[in-house]
């Protein structure tokens, strides 16, 4: 067995420090770079152990599995791209992971789920597609978060992002084309 082919991405840190995911090269799918990934989990210490996470346009599922890696106690995997879904499939075999991967729309996902489902969830849709307020919007009115959770937003530095009302930023940053942030419920 070779070493798998195709665009990869290393997590950082935790049990499964310096492992490679394989993720298909795709238009849209760029995973979150390592910086900013560094950057955020750092921030996320706190927060993780135990977590019940949902990486909603996982594309190659750096930030699930970096979550899992690191003390998570689930995490779940939802992308539309069967390309993408079966990479994430492969790479949670590899690792030995204990995540859940759907194929949906993830604006579809969403309307299924109930309140409190999960402590954190990421987001970093394609940019430029709309889906980041769509999904936010989900998000609150269908209280997925729990009271203490946090949502991770990722988006084109130049969009200039503006969280909906229900939503307060916790931290910030930005990195070469990138911004990002975690947001917390306001109540």
């Amino acid at each position: 067995m070779g070493r798998p082919k195709g665009p990869r991405v290393r997590l950082i840190a935790g049990r499964w420090r310096g492992r490679l995911l394989t993720f298909p090269a795709e238009p849209g799918l760029r995973p979150t770079p390592d910086r900013v990934r560094e950057t955020l989990f750092n921030w996320l210490n706190p927060w993780l152990a135990g977590a019940r996470c949902l990486d909603l346009f996982a594309g190659s599922g750096a930030l699930g599995f970096e979550a899992l890696s690191r003390g998570a106690a689930a995490a779940t995997l939802v992308d539309s791209n069967p390309l993408a879904i079966a990479a994430l499939r492969e790479n949670r075999e590899r690792l030995g992971a204990e995540a859940i991967i759907t194929a949906s729309e993830g604006l579809d996902y969403l309307a299924g789920l109930g309140p409190a489902a999960f402590d954190l969830v990421f987001l970093d849709p394609p940019y430029a597609s709309g889906l980041l307020t769509h999904a936010l919007t989900v998000i609150l009115a269908r209280r997925i978060l729990t009271a203490a959770g946090l949502v991770y937003i990722e988006s084109a530095a130049a969009d200039g992002f503006e969280l909906p009302a229900g939503l307060r930023w916790h931290r910030r940053g930005r990195a070469g084309l990138a911004a990002f942030g975690l947001a917390a419920l306001t109540s």
